[in-house]
């Protein structure tokens, strides 16, 4: 690294900007369940899950980094200005989203941005097909996985419990959401932050370090996770409100079942390499408790709003990419 350019130590500074913007706006992810049922205060709430994302790497591989580094557009076109526009795109999405308070994917907007930026530079041939299609699939198949998990789950232990007092289920449940809250920061952090470190590897890859070959190091693990973290810290009160609330009213028990549906899906996203979104497959869980008790105790046309924001973050942010990486060239 002593003989690499200073322009390469700023890109990963911008990309470790990145990772803290996705912990900063998918801190709802974490923690909105576990806020809106007043088990924890938010103030705890944060430090709760910023310490489960950041041990994340401790629990997974890195099949999502190596997605995201080499299976969305090939490592090969990849160079300075592809990686700054893709970057650029998707800080630009995340900030505008996260002010509207609007809970869009961070993933799907890095995945927009490399794709965007990937595209004005050698046109369609850049994309890697294969890992594209898996990742564009996962924005049905995660949330729908999510909603039928917790859908499952609450069925299960409304029928376990159906001889149960309110109360004693209450607090029963306000005990076990401290453990699927966990689990889904783990798999929160087990995925997201693994995004932001295929980026950094696949830049070093373009800059011929550590001999050329692509590998995600360690130091990268490190500091992706703790950028991840600290993001968490500071939280995002706006999709905290939108998660937590305007979709449906939560209880302990439903809380408990729409994390631990969610933590599922991520496992096994994370285990197959596929980078989804925790906003999609989170908002899915939830939707799918809502739903268990009746079809109108969720707000349809907030449904409605946050997939419509699915759907436009990755040509957005693809086009913001494209047009940071055309500046860039133009000036560069």
């Amino acid at each position: 690294m002593a003989d690499v350019p200073l322009l390469l130590y700023g890109l990963i500074a911008v990309a470790l900007a990145f990772d803290f913007l996705n912990g900063l706006h998918d801190a709802a992810n974490s923690i909105a369940t576990i806020v809106s049922t007043r088990v924890l205060r938010p103030q705890y709430a944060v430090f709760w899950a910023a310490f489960f994302n950041f041990v994340a790497f401790l629990f997974f591989g890195l099949h999502v980094a190596q997605t995201v580094g080499s299976g969305i557009i090939s490592p090969q076109i990849v160079d300075d200005k592809v990686i700054f526009g893709a970057l650029m795109g998707a800080i630009s999405w995340n900030v505008l989203t996260w002010l509207l308070g609007i809970p869009s994917s961070s993933s799907h907007a890095l995945v927009g941005g490399l794709v965007g930026a990937g595209v004005a530079k050698t046109g369609t041939s850049a994309i890697v097909w294969s890992g594209l299609i898996k990742t564009g699939s996962a924005i049905v198949l995660s949330p729908a996985l999510g909603f039928l998990l917790a859908l499952l789950l609450v069925l299960a232990v409304s029928w376990i419990f159906v001889r149960s007092t309110p109360s004693a289920v209450d607090n029963l449940f306000r005990s076990l959401q401290f453990i699927s809250a966990s689990l889904y920061s783990l798999g929160h952090g087990g995925n997201d932050a693994q995004k932001t470190m295929g980026v950094i590897a696949v830049l070093l890859y373009s800059h011929g370090v550590y001999g050329g070959e692509f590998h995600v190091p360690f130091w990268v693990v490190l500091t992706c996770q703790a950028a991840m973290g600290l993001g968490t810290l500071f939280g995002g009160w706006r999709i905290v409100h939108t998660m937590g609330s305007k979709i449906t009213r939560l209880t302990p028990m439903q809380g408990f079942c729409a994390e631990t549906g969610g933590a599922i899906t991520l496992f096994l996203a994370t285990a197959l390499g596929v980078p989804v979104s925790t906003t999609h497959t989170i908002t899915g869980a939830i939707v799918g408790v809502g739903a268990a008790r009746r079809v109108s105790a969720v707000r349809w046309n907030v449904a409605k709003d946050i997939v419509i924001a699915w759907i436009v973050t990755m040509p957005m942010s693809a086009f913001i990419a494209a047009a940071f990486y055309s500046g860039a060239s133009f000036f560069g």
